[in-house]
């Protein structure tokens, strides 16, 4: 036995991680103009978020499936506590303030939800029944709607998403599929007269940016000329004209593969998407290979909303989907989401590694 399968992780989803994690070190110091605070800040967050992965993928399976319905019950509490006294800022009240940080909640829910219906499925007959689907739905609802009157939007469709994952990979007949598809086109008129205007003109500024191009849609024109003027082969690191001259906002966080794209070109984009595609396919075979329906259930969402994150952020920033706040996974600087990431990613390493050990 490897010291990497002593350890509980898994040597080829390692590897793509890792890549992962030098590409953005490489292109946030070139984002941030050379501020070492920035790089050397990034690779602390990596660091505490492979040293999260390593404890819960030492984790068995079998004891987080126990755990589930307590990780989502603390969550759903937690998102209430923030709705009655959580901090404020940026006109959302999203965070719970802990002295030294402020802790975000509905992180915790991209983790539970998927958990606690993967957990219900689990020890129910599959393909899953008119009355278990309504039951799962119910689940991934109530956060949904909590998060959602922060407001995040963003976070609130990324939780439900996580659990519609599963109830797919469950095996919903396509005919309960395509009515809850209808029911929710449905409520799209509806659902746009509760929508907060900042919300509705982002969604409008994705059809006509031009429209404003000094405010609502300057990040998005930014963002395609940036990518558009790399070219085959980019204009070098550190030379990304949009960044450097102050073009590009968020140019380190939401919107840093317009720069990855503008330096490296499509050369690079190549090797970036190979890197995902790589950790994703690794996800999928983790999942196919589970040794029960809960494992193998939730390796599958896990994979799916990490993919998730990652097309709606390229999406946002090319001008194809609504910017939504969605960073780019790994890649852009920030805390909270890259925690829960490699917190799910430490799931997948658990599912993958004990059931090596089981097989022996």
């Amino acid at each position: 036995m490897t010291v990497l399968e002593r350890l509980h992780l898994d040597k080829p989803f390692m590897a793509g991680l890792l890549i992962l994690a030098v590409l953005s070190i490489v292109v946030l110091y070139s984002a941030s103009a050379g501020e070492a605070r920035v790089a050397l800040g990034q690779g602390l967050r990596l660091m505490v978020g492979f040293g999260i992965m390593l404890a819960i993928a030492q984790i068995p399976p079998t004891q987080l499936a126990r755990w589930s319905p307590y990780i989502y019950a603390v969550g759903l509490v937690l998102l209430i506590i923030v709705m009655i006294i959580g901090a404020t800022g940026k006109g959302a009240q999203r965070w719970l303030n802990l002295g030294v940080l402020n802790f975000q909640p509905s992180e915790i829910m991209k983790i539970g939800v998927p958990m606690v219906v993967a957990y219900y499925f689990s020890r129910r007959s599959l393909p899953p029944r008119l009355p278990a689907i309504a039951t799962a739905v119910t689940l991934m609802l109530v956060p949904t709607v909590l998060i959602a009157r922060q407001p995040d939007l963003g976070t609130a469709i990324l939780v439900m998403t996580s659990g519609v994952m599963v109830l797919f990979l469950a095996g919903i007949n396509w005919r309960w599929m395509a009515l809850m598809l209808g029911t929710f086109a449905a409520s799209v008129p509806v659902a746009w007269a509760y929508l907060h205007d900042y919300q509705k003109q982002r969604i409008l500024t994705l059809f006509s940016p031009e429209a404003d191009p000094l405010g609502t849609g300057y990040h998005i024109i930014q963002s395609m000329i940036a990518v558009g003027s790399g070219g085959l082969y980019g204009k070098g690191w550190f030379n990304s004209t949009q960044t450097h001259l102050e073009y590009l906002p968020e140019s380190s966080t939401d919107f840093v593969f317009a720069v990855f794209a503008e330096e490296f070109g499509l050369i690079g984009i190549f090797v970036m998407f190979a890197a995902y595609l790589f950790v994703v396919l690794r996800g999928l075979t983790i999942a196919f290979n589970a040794q029960d329906s809960y494992a193998r259930l939730l390796a599958g969402s896990l994979t799916l909303t990490f993919f998730l994150y990652f097309f709606v952020n390229i999406g946002m920033v090319t001008g194809i989907l609504p910017v939504v706040g969605v960073p780019l996974p790994i890649v852009s600087y920030g805390g909270s989401s890259l925690v829960t990431l490699m917190a799910g990613f430490g799931i997948l390493m658990s599912i993958q590694t004990h059931r090596k050990i089981v097989q022996t």
